[in-house]
């Protein structure tokens, strides 16, 4: 079999990251009322805002929506298309954000991304070890119950 050059070889390669490391998620919400307008999710990859990157007009949809246990983040074997942000400004608009979540072994896989990496190239897939990905989830969910919580307690 003939050699191939470098240059052929780094034409070829794969979107994702090349170096075989899963990605890390960290999820955040903003408090609402009276701070925001509204409660918003903030999904990290790798410490970058997703959808601030993807499309500076959106804001993460409510996070109570999307990380309810059996939620739209949570991966199956069947590929699931999931809303993760709608348009804010100028004002609230039709448009969405999407992301492709699909479960693969041990792996969850985010695709259908296209935000610029730290390195300035465009992030297409992310690949999310279970055990961290599912635990970021939970983690971030138990938070939201506990403000919730705390919100509606009388001092």
């Amino acid at each position: 079999m003939p050699r191939r050059s470098p240059r052929e070889l780094r034409a070829t390669a794969p979107d994702a990251r090349s170096d075989g490391a899963a990605s890390t998620l960290l999820i955040s919400a903003c408090p609402g009322p009276p701070v925001c307008a509204a409660v918003h999710t903030y999904l990290f990859v790798d410490g970058l805002d997703v959808v601030a990157r993807s499309d500076s007009r959106m804001a993460g949809l409510d996070p109570r929506r999307l990380l309810r246990p059996g939620g739209p983040l949570c991966p199956t074997d069947m590929p699931c298309t999931v809303d993760v942000a709608a348009q804010e400004q100028p004002e609230p608009g039709p448009d969405r954000l999407t992301i492709r979540v699909r479960l693969r072994g041990g792996t969850v896989i985010w695709s259908g991304l296209a935000y610029p990496g730290l390195d300035g190239k465009v992030v297409e897939e992310a690949h999310f070890r279970l055990e961290q990905y599912l635990g970021e989830v939970e983690r971030a969910y138990a938070t939201l119950k506990d403000q919730s919580a705390g919100a509606a307690q009388p001092a």
